[in-house]
């Protein structure tokens, strides 16, 4: 059981941003993918999850081997794909139960009885040290930066989905939001689930240890390893693959 990125020519705006990306993540697997701004980090997660802006010209996106390259973004949630945005949606008006509500169903054939709905919500908020009048607001409105990522893990969590890709999840948060964050996606992490975390900083990563690390430069990868290569980048910065990747190539 993969998400599997081939080769995947992505342009926006008649300019290609990613040029020729090969990703496997498989069940039970936690990748990081690393870069700089700019470095096509958010161009690749916003095609993962069939953003039109962004146009594949070449390759294929696939999840347990069916290819999504041209699915909806919603057939793909279907198929097991969840996102998490850097910045998430508000939508007035409708609460965050209602929301989680709304997006279990999307994915089962007949809708959750209420009782089964309510114990399952509120073992989730509980795992994820959330109060019982968060789900009473409407999503994100008027939320911190910090209550905005934890709506989205406890969707992540309430939705149980076989890959999750988590966008930039820990912009924007102070040291205990990210944290609680942090233990939320470990509390997630297990043999039926894959998880693509895409970051700028190592930050996270110190709580949220991957089992392997991608660099992203200019639209590539240019560099793999294990969560070891996190820690040199922390360490180094992104200049020293920068160096290396043109002293390969000279």
């Amino acid at each position: 059981m993969t998400l599997e990125v081939q080769n995947l020519h992505v342009r926006t705006e008649e300019r290609e941003i990613l040029h020729g990306v090969d990703l496997v993540v498989k069940k039970g697997e936690t990748h990081a993918l690393m870069g700089p701004n700019g470095s096509g980090k958010s161009t690749l997660a916003n095609t993962l999850m069939g953003n039109p802006s962004y146009e594949v010209t070449e390759g294929r996106i696939l999840l347990n081997g069916e290819d999504l390259t041209e699915a909806d973004p919603d057939e793909r949630a279907r198929a097991g794909l969840f996102m998490a945005f850097q910045y998430p949606a508000t939508i007035p008006g409708v609460s965050v139960a209602n929301f989680m509500r709304m997006a279990v169903n999307a994915r089962r054939e007949e809708p959750i009885k209420v009782k089964e709905f309510g114990a399952m919500l509120k073992e989730n908020m509980d795992l994820l040290k959330i109060s019982r009048d968060f789900t009473s607001r409407y999503l994100n409105e008027g939320f911190s930066g910090g209550e905005k990522k934890r709506a989205e893990i406890l969707q992540l969590a309430m939705l149980q989905p076989e890959f999750a890709v988590l966008d930039e999840t820990d912009s924007g948060l102070d040291i205990d939001a990210l944290r609680i964050v942090s233990e939320g996606v470990n509390a997630m992490r297990g043999d039926d689930r894959g998880f693509l975390i895409i970051t700028h900083y190592t930050r996270i990563l110190s709580y949220v240890r991957p089992d392997f690390v991608h660099i992203l430069l200019d639209g590539r990868i240019v560099r793999e390893g294990g969560s070891e290569l996190a820690d040199e980048l922390e360490e180094k910065g992104y200049e020293f693959v920068r160096e290396a990747v043109a002293a390969n190539g000279a």
